[in-house]
């Protein structure tokens, strides 16, 4: 199938927001963004609301208040947002762990988890400095800790897509196949 005729398909078909899930620096909200404008929906990323209702940026958030108070915040604004007209959600990486998210996203959109192997994660995610969990220590021992831990969870979303390292529109053309493949 084409690139067009996927996208002509999930046009037709969806009916309900996309959220992607998966770990830090797999590619969420780059990949969000470009899906996004393929398929003519609005784009929300939540850290970006996360942080906008906070008022302070999230390394502020987990600094004056903790995960726990981060966490709770996360999971409301997700349910907002999930409680609008369809669009592509890019989600932080510990988000789909919490059960409570994780059974709103399962019950009201359709869950793509954005799989990364452990090398273009490390790569990724030390392009940026603004990672909470990744300054509790080595990043490439945590992100390997994280893969153990989270996995089994991003394992249940209605379809996974492995994120490749190179161009992003090598991984959107896989991410509009497996979408279509799933409405179609």
């Amino acid at each position: 199938m084409s690139k067009k005729s996927d996208i002509a398909l999930i046009q037709k078909k969806l009916d309900k927001t996309i959220v992607l899930v998966g770990l830090m620096g797999c590619g969420k909200s780059s990949l969000g963004r470009r899906l996004a404008e393929r398929i003519e929906l609005p784009f929300a990323d939540a850290d970006s609301a996360i942080e906008e209702a906070a008022g302070a940026t999230i390394p502020e958030i987990f600094e004056q208040h903790g995960e726990a108070f981060f966490r709770d915040g996360e999971r409301r604004v997700i349910q907002r947002i999930l409680g609008e007209k369809p669009l592509v959600l890019a989600t932080g990486g510990g988000a789909f762990i919490d059960p409570e998210t994780r059974k709103a996203i399962k019950e009201q959109s359709l869950s793509v988890w954005i799989k990364a192997d452990l090398d273009l994660l490390v790569k990724r995610t030390a392009k940026r400095n603004n990672r909470p969990l990744l300054k509790q220590g080595k990043p490439r021992e945590i992100l390997a800790n994280l893969i153990q831990k989270r996995h089994p969870f991003y394992g249940t979303a209605d379809v996974t897509v492995e994120s490749v390292d190179g161009p992003h529109e090598r991984t959107l053309t896989k991410l509009l196949r497996a979408i279509a493949a799933e409405l179609g």
